[in-house]
């Protein structure tokens, strides 16, 4: 199940592969790396990387990566700062957001994100459960809400339910028996109110269910539906799109009716635009290339 997926902001990818022991040419977080056999013992202890942190901050980057990874690929021949990095998550990214890591193998390394919230925090997708980050959530007031954006990227939604009480909300046509027992199913493909702020979006193209979350018109949570690249721009690719790619470019189109400066994916990287309206005409260009060509995928400045 290959795929172009750009690359993964996650620290995994964005930070030099300075103290690893193990090196692969796919990343996890992308479909390629789906169909990649499981690693053995043997593979997860070839020479280090030649590349290795020359400052401290290098070696946290490299330390957060080494904690962030969903397989484990990265590993340090000192236990210096390591405890440090497990700690550290999540790790602010804009006003009220922050970045879990603790990417999960069965999520095939997506991102997911904390909304810090006067009404109760909110958990954008599950991160992989660990013991660190389970003690800073509470520290930052638990999570009332667990926002799963589609059916691939549920990872640990269960042990989370359990440990911290939250509610989790996912759109009916994606419950599948892993997720048959989540508190709330949204119906229909009209935007639903959460909250304060707070707006589901219906975006049916890579799932049957897939789901935006917007807040405040500036973060749009988007899943696998949307998400930036390498070099700034705003994509959407058939390739990784297991439903409807024609409901998918639709959905895209719609999305220009709402407001929003970030787009905050699960794969690929955080796009932002200069204004609202930047972000409106941006995913109108997409969405009217996408359209005009027929195109399995593109992107736009």
């Amino acid at each position: 199940m290959g795929g172009p997926w750009p690359d993964s902001p996650a620290p995994s990818r964005r930070t030099p592969r300075a103290i690893s022991s193990w090196t692969t040419p796919a990343s996890p977080a992308t479909p390629a790396a789906r169909s990649l056999p499981r690693r053995s013992a043997a593979a997860r202890t070839t020479a280090p990387s030649s590349r290795q942190p020359a400052t401290a901050e290098e070696r946290r980057a490299a330390l957060l990566a080494l904690v962030a990874c969903p397989v484990a690929a990265i590993g340090s021949r000192s236990k210096d700062g390591v405890a440090e990095a497990a700690r550290a998550f999540p790790l602010p990214f804009a006003p009220g957001v922050l970045r879990c890591g603790y990417a999960a193998e069965s999520s095939f390394g997506a991102a997911s994100w904390l909304l810090l919230r006067p009404e109760g925090n909110v958990l954008v997708d599950s991160p992989r459960y660990a013991a660190p980050l389970l003690a800073r959530l509470r520290a930052l007031g638990g999570v009332r809400t667990m926002f799963l954006t589609h059916r691939d990227d549920v990872a640990d939604h269960a042990r989370w339910r359990e440990a911290l009480g939250c509610e989790r909300v996912l759109h009916a046509r994606d419950v599948s028996g892993r997720t048959r027992e989540v508190e709330r199913r949204l119906e229909g493909d009209a935007p639903i109110p959460l909250g304060a702020g707070l707006l589901a979006i219906p975006v049916p193209g890579h799932t049957a269910g897939s789901c935006a979350l917007l807040a405040d018109a500036t973060y749009l949570f988007t899943g696998d539906h949307l998400w930036g690249d390498a070099g700034g721009r705003l994509g959407a690719s058939a390739s990784v799109c297991w439903w409807d790619w024609d409901a998918q470019r639709a959905s895209i189109a719609r999305l220009a009716q709402h407001r929003f400066e970030w787009v905050l994916p699960g794969h690929g990287r955080p796009w932002r635009a200069p204004s609202a309206d930047a972000a409106v005409e941006a995913v109108r260009a997409l969405a009217g290339a996408l359209q005009g060509r027929g195109a399995p995928s593109g992107s736009v400045s």
